[in-house]
């Protein structure tokens, strides 16, 4: 199983993005948190904004839509050229037409569900999508702390992916560190997000080297 390591930019330096990319150059992606202030209580950037880091980034962008109006504002970040663009299950209306309207664009197309979102909410669509996202915090703000019963969900969740599409990816985000990533990925995640964890640190880049050779022990146990 390959693992990947998706810093998330909610905890970088947003007036210094570009030098903030080049610090995480050796990770996997960069994962960016686009927030209105309606479907989550946190406002950060919009469509002119990651237009300009699609720009500037050498990275994938994994686009993560917090926001309301989804069936709208999805295939308008998807035409940007992004990786990819996660949908919150709880804000989409047609979620399968819009799988399939952010597919259309060639971009990878993700769905999240919050924490208290039950999976079977979300099984009809799995073999629609590319990845599904785990909230292991309440969305809307960096800094928290992992949510414990999340571990059993991702392992629900990763059963079933085995049975109905087992190639997609698997993605946590919320207080992932050096102290739970390994147990995160012994219960079948292979995609982190980690904000605090890397931009927080000194040294990003060995951050995200420890983060990642943690979670292949984990992925291995």
């Amino acid at each position: 199983m390959s693992i990947r390591i998706q810093p998330s930019i909610l905890s970088a330096d947003f007036a210094n993005l570009e030098s903030e990319f080049a610090s995480i150059s050796s990770a996997d992606g960069i994962h960016v948190d686009v927030m209105d202030g309606h479907f989550v209580p946190n406002l950060t950037f919009g469509l002119p904004v990651v237009k300009r880091m699609q720009e500037i980034s050498a990275l994938p962008l994994d686009v993560h839509l917090m926001i309301e109006d989804l069936d709208y504002w999805a295939v308008k970040y998807a035409e940007l050229g992004v990786y990819s663009v996660t949908l919150h299950f709880e804000s989409v209306k047609d979620v399968a037409g819009t799988i399939d309207a952010v597919k259309a664009t060639g971009s990878r197309v993700g769905l999240a569900i919050k924490p208290a979102t039950p999976i079977s909410s979300i099984e009809p669509y799995l073999s629609m999508v590319d990845q599904v996202l785990v909230m292991s915090v309440e969305p809307g703000f960096g800094g928290q702390s992992f949510i414990p019963a999340s571990i059993q969900k991702i392992r629900d969740l990763k059963s079933l992916l085995m049975e109905v599409s087992p190639s997609t990816w698997l993605q946590v985000d919320g207080g992932i560190s050096a102290e739970n990533i390994q147990a995160v990925a012994s219960a079948g995640v292979d995609t982190f997000v980690a904000g605090s964890a890397v931009f927080n640190s000194d040294k990003p880049a060995e951050s995200i080297a420890r983060l990642r050779a943690l979670a292949i022990l984990g992925a291995q146990a």
